[in-house]
Parts: C-alpha cells; structure tokens; sequence
C-alpha cells in the first residue's frame, strides 16, 4: 500500500498508522480488561477472553496495511489447528522476527504470548496492553543481586510455572526465543558457538512450560527465519527495505519422557532436554546453511 513512497517518508507514515492502530486498538482492549478484573463470574471471564483475543489479532492484522508488500517464502503452515496448544521456537536475528511470527501465525494457531522482563509492564500503552492480555512478566536477578540474595533463587522459575498454569485448560501458543538474545557476530564470537548462523540454546525457558503444562501442547513449531539481504533492524520493516523473507514452519513432536519433569532438580533428564534442543539446533544450523545458498540476496 505504500511501496509508492520513499523509504524514509514510508517509515514515518507507517509508523503512524502503527501507532494509530495500536491506540485504536488498546482502547476498548482496556476496556474489556477492567471488566475482566472487576467480575469474577465464569462465563464473562470466558466472553473477555474471546473479546480481547479479537483485539489483540485485529491488531496484528490490521498491520498488513504497512507491513506488505514483502515477498514472502513460507512453507510449513499446513496442519496447524486454532484450537490447539502449542510452544513455539525461532531463531532470533532481529525484533523484525516478532513481526514475522505474527503475520504468518495470526489466526493459525493461538496468539502468541512471550515472556517479558518486567520492566517493560512500564512501558506507555504497550505494557498495560501486554498485561491485560495475559502476557507474563517476569523478574530477572543478576548473579551478584542473588549471591546478596539467595532467598530469591529461582524466583524467575516460579513466576514461570504459576503463569503456565493458568493456561493448562485454554487452547494457547506461548513462545520462546530459545538464544535468549538476537544474534551478532560478536555474541557469536563471544559464546564461541559451535554453530555457524545461531548462538547456544538455552534449553531452561522451553522445559519450564513443558514442566507447567506440557501435556496439552499438541507440538512444538520449530521456525527457521531467514532474511536474504541480511539481517534488518524495525526501521528498514517501517522504510519498506525488507523486500524478501524466508520463513519455514516444522511441527516437532515432544517426546513423552520430557513432560512433566523437573528441569531443575532431576539431572538425567536436564541432560537429555538439552541434547534433544542442541540436535534440534544443530538441524537448524544446517537448514540456515541451506537458505543462504538457495536465498542468497
């Protein structure tokens, strides 16, 4: 819609017309939210939930009109099914990925809801709305905070389950950059990564919701992004300079010993979780290596 204009006149408007279509948005959302909070009663607790999932996937859809056009290559989406739990994985390149998982899986599957630090609950409009759609938030600690502080050990791991549980009897998608943190040649560097294109898995966050309520996820959406002309930051998305994006979707099955087990305190299982999540990652590796070669820019 607006491939017309120069790049940074497109950025500018389209970050209007985000901003726009996140107040149009966030109003009757807070709206139904204090609703929510105020009666108690069952079945209106289930009528907000159905109305602020509305919301939040207007909103995600309503963004098309600045997002396209891209050329998109995806493949992979068949067979997943709205009324199904899942967990959901992808490399992290850049905050374009978010954007990216939004557009391909809104109204395939459950919203996505992302772990966030809770520091961000402060952030105008946004955090409020990330609250009020049950998105969870929780407190990080430093290693010097906690060798002060060892009562608030693990602190972080409970807020995990306590919020994995409230979904255990609803259909949700809840998802996990498992690298923890975007990509750079120098993170790269730093971790002295046996991989080409990823950092090391941090297997802890997956296994806690697998902990929490691992037996309603019908599987696990390992996605593999890949952007040809480099890794972009959410200016170029704004400008239009994300011509092409490559996106594969992989349904993997969870194997039945990882449900329900203690990351945390049973050993054997924590080295298997993590070897299961490395071979996963060292397929990834590959298949990246693959997309660069068939996608080269």
């Amino acid at each position: 819609m607006l491939a017309f204009l120069p790049g940074p006149v497109r950025g500018s408007l389209a970050a209007l017309i985000l901003a726009f279509n996140t107040i149009l948005c966030c109003t009757p959302l807070f709206v139904v939210a204090l609703v929510k909070a105020c009666i108690r009663v069952v079945p209106v607790q289930r009528a907000c939930d159905r109305l602020l999932r509305f919301i939040h996937e207007s909103w995600i859809n309503n963004n098309r009109i600045w997002v396209d056009p891209v050329q998109w290559h995806v493949s992979g989406l068949q067979g997943l099914d709205y009324s199904h739990s899942y967990l959901v994985t992808s490399n992290h390149q850049s905050w374009v990925d978010i954007m990216v998982l939004q557009y391909q899986l809104n109204r395939r599957v459950q919203p996505l809801k992302f772990f966030l630090k809770q520091e961000l609950i402060w952030v105008p409009i946004i955090g409020v709305a990330m609250w009020a759609l049950g998105f969870p938030f929780m407190k990080r600690y430093t290693k010097a905070y906690l060798e002060k502080h060892p009562e608030k050990k693990g602190k972080d791991l409970q807020t995990t389950r306590r919020t994995c549980a409230k979904f255990r009897h609803q259909a949700t998608g809840i998802f996990n950059f498992v690298e923890g943190t975007r990509f750079t040649e120098a993170k790269h560097a730093q971790q002295q990564s046996p991989f080409r294109y990823l950092l090391k898995p941090k297997a802890g966050g997956i296994a806690f919701v697998l902990d929490a309520m691992g037996e309603q996820l019908q599987s696990l959406v390992d996605v593999t992004i890949h952007y040809p002309q480099g890794r972009p930051g959410f200016w170029d998305m704004l400008c239009g300079n994300v011509p092409e994006i490559v996106a594969q979707f992989e349904e993997v099955a969870i194997p039945a010993e990882f449900i329900g087990k203690s990351y945390d305190q049973d050993m054997d299982y924590r080295q298997a979780f993590q070897q299961w999540i490395n071979a996963l990652w060292v397929a990834k590796d590959e298949r990246l290596g693959q997309l660069h070669r068939q996608y080269p820019g």
